[in-house]
């Protein structure tokens, strides 16, 4: 099984090939266009991928068998130009596990392939037909169908209370033991005290930022916004990738966003609480995605930026703590500062250099 930080070498494109349906995918899971480039080199293991999040139909947590992410993104161009980002997931058949020493070696490796007796009964062009859905109710529609769209068909259910994947957290290398027990402690405290209710959880929000003021810890990360009417003039875009931002402080943000914690339909999650107040360099824009229910692509009514190593650690999210799926959040520019002469701040995937505080 594979673990964080394990090197490991992406088959030829022949042999994944052996190991598809007519589809493109192996378990459900489609191998996308994209992901040929990739052939033949080796990468490290980001996180492994035991389990995820439902963004089709949230239903919450789901599992997966024998997948793992590596530092690899979808650059969407097979998708009509989704802007998403999101991370691949790659199917250990599709991997050869290499010595740390090895990794240096520049060619692939000259071991018998994997299903070398096996005849393909994918294509590379198969692949590639895959990407597009047909609407029997409207041919000339444009629908895609990637990892994303079709996750609910790769995964399967994947109760909160289920102990086994907090211990795969930990002995894969994803989430360290001290990560889990603050979560383990958060969610106690947010379900036990009912710290979400308004008035009643009003006292419960008031200690814990109290408690998390003396080590200068995250404050209670889903607080409501207090603009009256969340929509207002959409400004033309400021910022380019590459820029450096300053992220307001969470206080600054509240009074921008509504009841709904949305600023022109633009959603502010709790994941984004932790980088508050943090300086970062602008990734790229995010003008158009894919609907990940419907596959159609959808354009934002306001653009947003993504910000480098600036991704979603499910450390307050609902029935999925500790999904690795790494999402890079979207931010409004009203939520963010240039800056000139301030270095960013590089945060890595544990968020060592964030407050470790729950």
């Amino acid at each position: 099984m594979l673990r964080a930080g394990d090197w490991v070498e992406i088959l030829g494109k022949d042999q994944i090939l052996r190991t598809l349906d007519k589809q493109g995918r192996l378990e459900g899971l489609p191998f996308m266009p994209q992901m040929f480039s990739f052939c033949g080199k080796r990468f490290k293991v980001f996180k492994r991928a035991h389990k995820t999040c439902d963004t089709v139909d949230k239903t919450g947590g789901r599992s997966l068998p024998g997948t793992v992410h590596l530092d690899l993104r979808c650059d969407g161009k097979a998708y009509g130009g989704c802007q998403a980002a999101c991370l691949i997931f790659w199917k250990e058949a599709w991997l050869k596990q290499v010595d740390t020493a090895d990794v240096a070696i520049a060619s692939p490796s000259s071991d018998r392939p994997l299903n070398a007796g096996k005849s393909a009964v994918c294509t590379e062009n198969d692949v590639w037909k895959a990407v597009r859905r047909v609407d029997s109710a409207n041919p000339a529609e444009v629908r895609y169908a990637c990892q994303a769209t079709e996750l609910p068909r790769f995964t399967t259910p994947l109760p909160w209370w289920d102990v086994r994947q907090y211990c795969e957290d930990y002995t894969s290398g994803n989430t360290s033991l001290g990560r889990i027990v603050r979560g383990a402690l958060y969610a106690a405290y947010y379900n036990g005290t009912l710290a979400y209710r308004d008035k009643i959880g009003r006292p419960s929000r008031w200690f814990y930022d109290a408690v998390q003021s003396l080590w200068r810890g995250v404050p209670f990360p889903r607080k409501k916004g207090t603009l009256a009417d969340g929509t207002r003039a959409i400004n033309e875009p400021q910022l380019e990738p590459g820029d450096v931002v300053r992220i307001k402080s969470y206080d600054e943000i509240l009074s921008t966003i509504d009841r709904g914690n949305k600023h022109n339909g633009l959603f502010f999650d709790a994941e984004m609480v932790p980088f508050c107040g943090g300086t970062y360099r602008v990734r790229s824009r995010v003008k158009n995605f894919l609907n990940e229910k419907t596959g159609k692509m959808i354009a934002l009514k306001t653009g947003a930026v993504m910000l480098e190593n600036v991704w979603c650690q499910a450390r307050y999210s609902d029935c999925r703590m500790f999904c690795p799926r790494a999402i890079y959040p979207w931010w409004h520019e009203e939520w963010l500062e240039k800056v000139s002469d301030s270095p960013a701040r590089a945060v890595d995937d544990g968020g060592r250099q964030m407050s470790d505080a729950a």
